[in-house]
């Protein structure tokens, strides 16, 4: 009885020291998957490569071939995790975007990434709160926010590093361990081949174990790289992204701390046995920034881990050295240096979190330009950039008839629409082709602004006669006799495009038409969204008063004044017609 009674005793602060840190690690991962959630749709910082990550991923989930426009890289392994974790998830069915869906898996990786960080320094020795501080820093720098939202196959292959890690550094760690560790690190350089770096890191935790099973876990290892860069090579052999913007400057400046702070840890860690081995896959991560070509973004996603687990061990190892004569001045000492770091931290995250702007709606451009060619084009051939592709076969466009720019690389196919999310400039230099296929075409809407916007287009339309008279001066001039008319009135709101030339000639030619067999009340000529931007006429008109008239007036219109749809609604009766009103309805307004 007095052995149970011990051991009772024993298990108890065993036991709560078990659920504080259950509660602490819970509270962290909570942090961080609701700070991502929070910024998941935040437009800035924007990563080009980002679409074509997307559009592979909702290509695999289509079973069917994407060839991208070129400088996102090839990672097929990651590619597949990307599509089978959207889908297992059903993202693409929940989100509103394509983009968003997959950003979901991101924000999955990062919380796993932030468990196996607590658990990788826990094993390394570090105390419960050393170990909360270096998932603190991951879960919450502005820095790590913006980055692990992007859709990055490098945040792949840092989870599978940290996973092999893991297994490596188990205390009662078998061959049966070393396995797993094994195919680990060969996903991790599968996803991406920047992984390599963490090889001397495992290599390094072998040798302390026991020479013979590092050297299995090379056998393993080498034999699996073998054959994915052998005789596999065509579908797992990965390739590096083409290096551009963001760059390390900008994504420092979300969180200068992060760099100061990172900088000390990796310049002091060697000196902590413990930490030599994940210093000198930090340092090498370093290294790989200056090499030219070399993505910074992506060497950034592999470096965030390592450094915070750095700081804490430093911090750590700096805090148990010191032997105060009292007991007071080494907590005041411990007590002013958190405040100075937490002082640090909080000036760079001051404007980090804020330069990223959340947005609330999921959305975005690319979703109004989807939305907008569904209603008007569907189901039509369109010619896209790898964002817009991979939004339409997410809405279920048939992806047969989606032309990717990079289809171009020699002749344009055929197409009757256009849309590009990216820089329109940038394909044209890479695929001259495109010019050809724009040839005489304008913007038919636009959404978005900067960075973000989207252009649809109308390919294939007969170019204006330049001897014809000005379409925009005769709606004008007929706005201007129409608003003169006794027996129509209009509201302010109307006035200002009717004699701007921006209203459709067929809702001026019907609107004259219906006045001479009833008074007209025009309220409103509501613009269809995108389409201002692109300097289209309003082709919708909502009127009020004799309404009954007025829609039976619409719906006997035949060509070309046969409106796509009469509706009524609860301020009146609301008819659209159909874009491009044909030529020359105006002739009597066409000179002054």
């Amino acid at each position: 009885m007095a052995q149970h009674s011990r051991e009772t005793t024993l298990s108890g602060p065993v036991a709560a020291h078990r659920l504080l840190s259950l509660d602490v690690v819970l509270a962290l991962l909570a942090l961080a998957g609701a700070l991502r959630v929070l910024y998941l749709a935040a437009p800035t910082p924007a990563l080009p490569a980002e679409a074509a990550n997307v559009a592979h991923a909702v290509a695999l989930r289509h079973f069917t071939a994407f060839t991208d426009a070129g400088g996102a890289g090839v990672s097929p392994f990651g590619w597949w995790q990307l599509s089978a974790c959207a889908t297992v998830s059903d993202a693409f069915g929940r989100s509103v975007t394509a983009l968003v869906a997959v950003r979901e898996t991101m924000l999955l990786v990062a919380v796993l990434g932030a468990l196996l960080l607590w658990v990788l320094a826990r094993r390394l020795g570090l105390t419960r709160w050393a170990a909360a501080a270096a998932v603190l820093l991951l879960a919450a720098s502005p820095l790590a926010l913006g980055l692990q939202r992007l859709v990055v196959v490098e945040h792949l292959a840092a989870v599978w590093a940290l996973g092999a890690l893991v297994l490596l550094t188990r205390p009662d760690a078998r061959i049966r361990h070393d396995v797993p560790a094994a195919v680990c690190l060969l996903a991790a350089v599968l996803t991406s081949p920047l992984a390599l770096v963490f090889l001397p890191a495992a290599g390094w935790l072998l040798v302390r174990r026991s020479p013979v099973r590092a050297a299995l876990v090379a056998v393993l290892l080498n034999l699996g790289l073998g054959i994915a860069f052998g005789p596999a090579a065509g579908l797992l052999r990965p390739q590096l992204a083409a290096s551009g913007r963001p760059s390390v400057a900008d994504w420092v400046a979300l969180d200068p701390a992060w760099a100061v702070l990172s900088t000390v840890a990796l310049v002091a860690a060697p000196a902590v046995a413990a930490l030599r081995p994940f210093a000198v896959s930090g340092l090498l991560l370093v290294a790989a920034l200056l090499v030219p070509g070399v993505p910074d973004t992506a060497v950034l996603a592999l470096l965030l881990p390592v450094t915070p687990l750095l700081l804490a061990g430093v911090v750590q190892a700096v805090t148990r050295q010191r032997r105060p004569s009292h007991r007071w001045e080494g907590r005041r000492g411990t007590a002013v240096a958190a405040v100075v770091l937490v002082a640090v931290v909080a000036v760079g995250w001051g404007y980090g979190y804020p330069a990223q702007r959340p947005a609330a709606d999921r959305g975005g451009p690319l979703a109004e330009a989807r939305d907008w060619l569904r209603a008007n084009g569907s189901g039509a051939r369109v010619l896209v950039d790898d964002g817009a592709w991979a939004e339409l076969a997410k809405a279920g466009w048939p992806t047969g008839a989606l032309v990717a720019a990079a289809a171009c690389a020699t002749g344009c196919p055929p197409a009757e629409w256009a849309v590009f999310a990216a820089d329109e400039t940038g394909l044209r230099d890479r695929y001259p082709a495109l010019d050809a296929a724009f040839d005489g075409s304008g913007a038919t809407a636009v959404f978005g602004t900067g960075e973000g916007r989207v252009t649809v287009s109308r390919l294939g339309l007969p170019p204006a006669d330049p001897a014809a008279p000005s379409e925009t001066s005769a709606r004008a001039r007929a706005g201007e006799a129409l608003q003169a008319s006794a027996r129509i009135t209009f509201t302010p709101d109307a006035v200002v495009p009717l004699r701007a030339g921006r209203v459709d000639s067929r809702l001026i030619a019907t609107i004259a038409a219906l006045a001479a067999l009833q008074p007209v009340r025009v309220a409103a000529f509501p613009e269809v969204p995108g389409e201002d931007p692109a300097g289209q006429p309003r082709r919708r008109v909502l009127l009020t008063g004799g309404e009954d008239g007025a829609a039976a007036f619409y719906t006997g219109q035949r060509d070309p004044f046969r409106p796509s749809s009469v509706v009524r609604t609860g301020d009146g009766v609301l008819v659209t017609y159909l874009l491009f009103a044909p030529p020359g309805l105006l002739v009597p307004f066409s000179s002054p």
